[in-house]
């Protein structure tokens, strides 16, 4: 898989949805950030969480299992490289239905954070959208509802403060295009996706969640 994402990191770096939007502005304000604050970004992608945060004065480390994503530290999410309580604040953007083992993730996340866990991922909306995703892209694991989020993030000791959704819309083509998708391939998705595709327009629907850590 790390070298799938690594040929793909350019396109990733570039890809408007990643690149910006509310959603981001929102995860970077829930972050709390500050010129004491350290970070970690956990699976930064195109590290676009890390760009802005670094602008907000934090001290930001990135993460990732591709070595192509240009990361500070090359590691899995399930396997965080740094002792119980090294960061103020622990983010992941985007990232998580792509983890094999997402409880395990979130742990670790969890475990190296002594004050906040800022996450924002693709939210589930159905068996046939799962089924899409994974055609698309075979690293696709899955999307977890509101529900699983604040109970992933709860069993990690983290109380949760807020969540927000945000209704996203891209190029279906574009979104295909992305990752090569081979034209058969491409056409079945479309019909799985029918009802999620408005003018050549697909639309997605992501979470962001802010827990703290539980004092209790």
């Amino acid at each position: 898989m790390t070298d799938v994402w690594s040929q793909r990191a350019d396109a990733f770096r570039e890809s408007p949805t990643h690149r910006e939007g509310p959603d981001l502005d929102l995860l970077v304000e829930w972050c709390e950030p500050g010129h004491d604050v350290k970070v970690l970004d956990v699976a930064t992608g195109g590290g676009h969480v890390a760009r802005r945060l670094r602008e907000e004065g934090c001290t930001v480390i990135t993460v990732d299992p591709a070595p192509g994503m240009r990361p500070d530290v090359v590691a899995p999410a399930e396997e965080l490289p740094f002792a119980d309580g090294s960061f103020d604040v622990v983010t992941c953007r985007i990232a998580a239905h792509h983890f094999q083992d997402v409880r395990r993730a979130v742990a670790e996340m969890a475990r190296v954070s002594r004050r906040l866990l800022v996450i924002e991922d693709n939210v589930f909306r159905g068996e046939h959208v799962e089924e899409a995703e994974r055609l698309r892209d075979p690293t696709h694991v899955r999307s977890y509802s509101e529900d699983e989020w604040k109970e992933m993030v709860t069993e990690a000791g983290f109380e949760v403060e807020q969540v927000e959704h945000f209704a996203r819309r891209q190029s279906a083509d574009t979104w295909l295009e992305r990752v090569e998708t081979p034209p058969e391939t491409a056409a079945r998705i479309r019909e799985l996706l029918a009802g999620e595709i408005e003018d050549g327009m697909l639309g997605f629907a992501s979470i962001v969640l802010k827990a703290r850590k539980s004092q209790k």
